[in-house]
């Protein structure tokens, strides 16, 4: 909500959606001209209801921002997951940005202009725990970097954000047990745990969305950022480092021993 009452204070006019219709009604209210438009968009007839709204109130569309999702079951994991658990994640996090940025794409690369926005999240890195949370994140990295080639050549800029603050997510009891006993397990340290508990109001990550849809972003694209509190930083685009070489025009397959031999080296 941080983000379309900025940019609505910005002069944008917002389309809010939301899976909750009352919950959207009610953020819609709070943001002077805003449209609500309720329903999840991995359903594609919602993607597609939600661009055609914005067109229809506003002319066009240049901006699709994607802030979706829920959160993991709490204690999930590998071992207690469900097939049904995972595939709801998966639509909850990466099924609602694709399906919006199929539907805004050919209008956007028509007008040749655009700036999309999607969300991903730390816990891609896995150190969150859970699986189809950090899998789903992980794939909207992957979706916005496809997106952003494909579209460079119409104008059309896509980046990612991913944010760190206080929500309705990362707020109460149950969250607080659950970032106390990922740093007992040893997979967050103490400034990460330090930092998921006391997150800042989501008011100090809007400015970073803002940002990346205006013309000063015009150049910005395939980018995967993070904004948190204070915090304002970039993951650099991951590139392969060389362990051995050797052409196999004239050289057999490495063998297992050898291949063991230079992974060996890397810990030296």
């Amino acid at each position: 909500m941080a983000v379309s009452e900025l940019l609505a204070g910005l002069g944008a006019g917002v389309v809010v959606n939301g899976r909750d219709e009352e919950a959207a009604a009610q953020a819609a209210q709070h943001i002077p001209g805003a449209v609500c438009h309720p329903g999840s968009p991995a359903d594609p007839a919602v993607a597609d209801a939600l661009v055609q709204t914005c067109a229809r109130e506003f002319g066009r569309i240049d901006i699709v921002i994607n802030c979706a999702g829920t959160a993991e079951p709490a204690g999930s994991s590998i071992l207690t997951v469900t097939s049904e658990q995972f595939h709801d994640l998966l639509d909850a996090h990466l099924s609602t940005a694709f399906e919006m940025c199929r539907a805004a794409a050919p209008r956007m690369a028509e007008q040749r202009s655009g700036a999309i926005v999607n969300t991903s999240s730390f816990a891609y890195l896995g150190d969150y725990g859970g699986t189809g949370y950090p899998a789903g994140k992980g794939a909207v990295n992957g979706l916005t970097l496809a997106v952003a080639a494909e579209l460079k050549e119409y104008g059309v800029r896509a980046n990612v954000v991913c944010p760190g603050a206080k929500t309705r997510l990362s707020t109460g009891p149950d969250y607080e047990s659950h970032i106390a006993e990922l740093n007992r397990r040893g997979l967050l340290d103490e400034v990460s745990t330090q930092g998921a508990l006391d997150a800042a109001p989501p008011e100090y990550v809007a400015p970073t969305y803002a940002y990346l849809v205006s013309d000063l972003a015009e150049h910005v694209t395939g980018q995967i950022f993070i904004a948190a509190g204070g915090f304002v930083g970039r993951f650099d685009r991951p590139t392969p480092a060389i362990i051995a070489y050797r052409d196999h025009h004239d050289s057999p397959p490495w063998s297992i021993e050898e291949i063991a031999a230079k992974f060996r080296a890397l810990a030296v």
